[in-house]
């Protein structure tokens, strides 16, 4: 059974983000959930919760045991970008982006035998 959770335009570059989904790919939910306390990243506060929200799915809409999941696959994808300006040379104002992430996540029951 897979579980689907996801966060939209999360404030962090896609770049940043990565890292993080990188890090926690393909493991076990109780250990992602315990080392994400630990990483010294602004985005993965959002990631633990992220987390919660998928874990909270699959008890409460597939009555599914968090020991039995883990992290099968985490996209990290670009969002909306917010255009803002910064002061430039000669009172100019220079244009640059404020990019979003949109991150999806899918949880899947390990294979019992």
């Amino acid at each position: 059974m897979k579980v689907k959770a996801s966060i939209k335009n999360l404030r962090s570059t896609p770049r940043k983000a990565r890292l993080i989904a990188d890090f926690i790919r393909g493991k076990d939910l109780k250990i992602a959930k315990a080392e994400l306390k630990f990483v010294n990243k602004k985005a993965a506060a959002d990631f633990l919760d992220l987390l919660k929200s998928a874990e909270s799915n699959a008890k409460n809409n597939f009555d599914l045991k968090a020991d039995n999941l883990f992290v099968e696959s985490i996209s990290v994808d670009a969002g909306a970008a917010l255009k803002r300006h910064r002061a430039g040379s000669n009172g100019r104002a220079l244009p640059f982006k404020r990019r979003l992430s949109n991150i999806n996540l899918v949880l899947s029951e390990k294979e019992t035998k």
